[in-house]
């Protein structure tokens, strides 16, 4: 027998991934009962006997945006062989994913609270925090690089952190805007040229 409120023959994954794209597409907020259920192909009862209501299902959503989609920066920081490369490599690949036809725009966990209530803070909290993690994560991959001697030792490793972080989460913008990947492109390029300037050591600055 079926859980009390799900329906015979749910399949929660793809339920699940349903719900990840509307609320990549329409965000949090934008994102209301009747959509996600319309979407899921499920009741709004059977929603919260699956997922235990609409910031759980969120949140569980975005877990599954972090190791699908939403991996590119991971798999860049992780698989490349120079600091450089790491950091060219996330920001062209995840702009190949903010203008895939095939999917909403832009970053999910960029751009899915920009606007939010304040019943709706911990969700807020719950993205910023997640962005801070992944500007660290950058910032070991540059460290990493001065300990291998492809950055310079001193290179202020926080500033350009913050400074590629930034570019990201403005591609993931622009991508919403319409931009195609040429015009992203163009933004890589000169974010890239500015690297020998941005990993000189600060006292050179």
């Amino acid at each position: 027998m079926s859980p009390r409120g799900r329906p015979r023959g749910f399949d929660r994954e793809a339920a699940l991934t349903a719900a990840m794209h509307v609320f990549w597409e329409r965000g949090y907020e934008g994102a209301s009962l009747a959509d996600l259920t319309a979407a899921m192909g499920i009741s709004s009862p059977s929603l919260y006997a699956a997922f235990g209501g609409k910031e759980a299902l969120f949140r569980e959503a975005v877990q599954l945006y972090g190791c699908t989609f939403g991996d590119r920066t991971a798999d860049a920081l992780g698989t490349q062989p120079t600091a450089r490369a790491a950091i060219e490599a996330m920001l062209r690949d995840n702009a190949k994913t903010y203008t895939d036809p095939g999917l909403p725009r832009g970053c999910m966990i960029v751009l899915s609270a920009t606007n939010y209530a304040p019943s709706n803070i911990g969700v807020r909290d719950y993205l910023a925090e997640l962005r801070r993690a992944n500007q660290e994560d950058i910032r070991c991959r540059l460290d990493r690089g001065v300990e291998d001697g492809d950055l310079p030792a001193g290179a202020d490793t926080a500033a350009m952190a913050a400074f590629y972080g930034t570019v990201l989460h403005g591609l993931s913008i622009q991508a919403r805007d319409g931009w195609d990947m040429d015009e992203l492109g163009m933004v890589i390029d000169t974010a890239m040229a500015a690297w020998d300037r941005c990993a000189e050591p600060a006292a050179r600055h």
